[in-house]
């Protein structure tokens, strides 16, 4: 699949993230499997999903792109965070490899240009997760086939927030020519159609969709506030 197919494919669409963090009962393989066919029985146009072996398990499960990562630590540059990671994501077949594009160094000293050009010779696309505009720039100069605005408010300077970096979104989207993907903190169909209206191509929601432990959470929160 081209870049323009998968831009095709995923305009003005859901792309649902079918992940669970560590220790979550939903970390399970044939769990998330489930949560990919459910996406998929809503409507949703793409998987994001985590680890090789759940990619691979997605991807023979659903017929829709999937869009993979590959978290290994929890600090610093952890999404996809070498071209060994990415290039097993692509081997588990993944349409479009996630991987962390910020200023930050790489666990091995890598470049995020040596990641784009290791998956695309390997025949698939990467989406760049950034935290700010000059990122996202750079992302797209460096041959990023989309751009994400993952990781704005999960780096160190950049804004915290309790609902979706919009700004960023529309910041992108005016600067950069090829599709900007919103992502992170998207609670509410309403901010989906928003960020559309802001001018992203497609939008990532997963807390708010597939995460049971942190939706039941946030009611208990609710219903314990005087």
């Amino acid at each position: 699949m081209t870049a323009q197919d998968l831009a095709d494919t995923l305009k003005g669409r859901l792309i649902v993230s079918c992940q669970a963090p560590p220790g979550d009962p939903m970390r399970e393989t044939a769990t998330l499997v489930r949560l990919a066919l459910s996406a998929v029985a809503g409507g949703g146009s793409a998987i994001r999903a985590n680890e090789p072996e759940v990619v691979a398990a997605i991807t023979g499960a659903v017929d829709l792109p999937v869009i993979g990562l590959w978290k290994d630590g929890d600090t610093g540059v952890y999404i996809t965070p070498t071209v060994r990671h990415a290039l097993a994501i692509v081997e588990a077949g993944a349409a479009v490899v996630a991987a962390d594009a910020t200023d930050r160094p790489r666990p091995d000293g890598s470049t995020f240009a040596e990641l784009v050009t290791a998956v695309h010779a390997a025949g698939a696309l990467v989406m760049a997760d950034v935290s700010t505009l000059a990122e996202g720039i750079a992302a797209a100069e460096l041959g990023a086939d989309f751009v994400s605005t993952t990781l704005s408010g999960y780096v160190p300077g950049t804004p915290k927030q309790t609902g979706p970096d919009l700004g960023l979104v529309t910041s992108l989207s005016a600067a950069i020519s090829v599709p900007v993907v919103a992502e992170g903190r998207i609670n509410t169909p309403e901010e989906a159609a928003e960020a559309l209206a802001r001018g992203a191509h497609s939008v990532v929601v997963g807390t708010a969709i597939t995460a049971p432990t942190a939706l039941t959470a946030r009611f208990v929160a609710g219903l314990a506030r005087p």
